[in-house]
């Protein structure tokens, strides 16, 4: 079992590079292209299953080995728990349900084996990012995405908004990325080692390690959309709904929550590191949600309603006592990950048959459409919090955590974080 774990990594990397050679090859290329992305997909599905159901339960599986950096321990480890497992097979699964939905979505799109290829490398990026045990590999599989949002954004370049929202996310996340470097840096100086384990085992809560966390935190609000850089987010609408659907749901927005998640024990102990993250998360999720009833179209709409999901969850990582952890955030990630993609993908469809995505266009048009309608409603109640689906629960979940912070002692951040979340509900 754990050569699962490097394997669901280097599965859709490998798609990715099989992608594009196949593209090289000419005729049949399209047909080719959609078995290997389909194909890769499916088998991440499975190595994630595997893991989820049998991790290995430890931090210290090799990879290419340790990098020569004098004093400094580079071990390049990933890991493998409940919690890595699980967050994979979400991930998986949202890329299985985007490469399968684009296979028809692109099917005259004479760039669909390049799109694909993409989708694959953002996949490996993502998967990275939650099964790395190791600073550097996760700055590897934060910047992978980066890339890959930019050309997947950009995907329609003869357009001239796709290439503006492709270089304003591309640009808008490179700023916010400067503290994210800094920040990990920081901390892997701080403890001597990028070793995760090292890193959270490192003595003392000085000034060093608030400013690291800091950093984090700049960079963790550009990749999900904090405000102030809240603009780019919007704007990657821009791009095809397939990409719309994993930029958003259980990928690059919240793979910053993860990172904050597996680093939960430092900002335990830096009260000035999660104060920062309460404001900001407490600023977007308000500001999101009130942005979202201008909207006139509804892709828009569901993007500024994902600012406001990510700070929800950012939120509880923010307010919620030791005792509570990370639980609450990381099922609201989980159940945000499955409405979200469920919607922006009906949505595309729904698109595809009226010619539109403003709700003036395509009003009325649900009618008679059976599944589709069917989810849409389900997608769009469960990103309301209405019960008896996920959203309700998990947004519950978020309150109580913060709720629970108040009364242990959060103080200011605690409460900034449940008056926000509250406005927000109601919103």
């Amino acid at each position: 079992m754990r050569a699962v774990v490097p394997l669901l990594v280097a599965v859709p990397a490998l798609s990715a590079l099989a992608g594009l050679l196949v593209r090289l090859v000419g005729r049949g290329s399209t047909r080719t292209a959609r078995v290997v992305a389909v194909g890769g997909a499916a088998v991440t599905v499975v190595l994630a299953a595997l893991q989820w159901l049998a991790p290995v339960g430890t931090a210290d599986l090799p990879t290419l080995g340790a990098l020569p950096l004098g004093d400094l321990d580079v071990p390049l480890h990933l890991l493998s728990d409940e919690t890595s497992g699980l967050i994979a097979l979400v991930v998986a699964l949202v890329v299985l349900a985007v490469q399968l939905f684009t296979t028809w979505y692109l099917t005259t799109d004479p760039r669909y084996p390049q799109f694909a290829a993409t989708v694959s490398l953002f996949a490996a990026g993502m998967l990275l990012v939650v099964q790395s045990a190791d600073l550097v590999l996760t700055l590897v599989g934060w910047e992978v995405m980066g890339w890959c949002s930019w050309l997947l954004i950009g995907h329609d370049s003869e357009r001239a908004a796709a290439r503006r929202a492709a270089y304003k996310a591309f640009l808008v996340t490179r700023v916010a990325d400067i503290g994210m470097v800094v920040g990990l840096v920081a901390l892997a100086v701080r403890a001597r080692s990028t070793d995760l384990q090292a890193v959270l085992t490192a003595p003392g809560a000085d000034a060093s390690l608030t400013a690291g966390l800091v950093l984090v935190v700049i960079g963790v609000a550009g990749k999900s959309g904090l405000v102030p850089f809240h603009d780019w987010l919007p704007d990657a609408m821009e791009g095809p709904t397939p990409a719309s659907a994993l930029i958003h749901a259980a990928t690059m927005v919240a793979a910053g929550s993860y990172v904050v998640a597996r680093l939960f024990p430092l900002y335990a102990v830096s009260d000035g590191a999660r104060t920062v993250l309460a404001v900001l998360a407490a600023a977007t999720m308000v500001w999101a949600s009130l942005l979202a009833f201008a909207q006139s179209d509804l892709k828009r709409m569901l993007a500024y309603s994902t600012l406001g999901q990510v700070a929800i969850l950012l939120g509880a990582l923010a307010a919620a006592p030791v005792r509570v952890g990370v639980a609450p955030a990381l099922g609201h990630l989980v159940a945000h990950a499955f409405f979200k993609s469920l919607l922006f993908l009906a949505v595309g469809w729904l698109a595809v048959l009226t010619g539109a995505t403003t709700l003036a266009g395509m009003r009325g048009r649900l009618r008679g459409t059976g599944a589709l309608a069917w989810s849409v409603a389900i997608g769009l109640a469960a990103l309301a919090g209405v019960p008896p689906l996920v959203g309700f629960f998990t947004k519950d979940t978020v309150v109580d955590a913060a709720l629970e912070g108040l009364h242990a002692g959060g103080g200011l951040r605690a409460g900034v974080v449940v008056v926000a979340l509250y406005a927000t509900v109601a919103l």
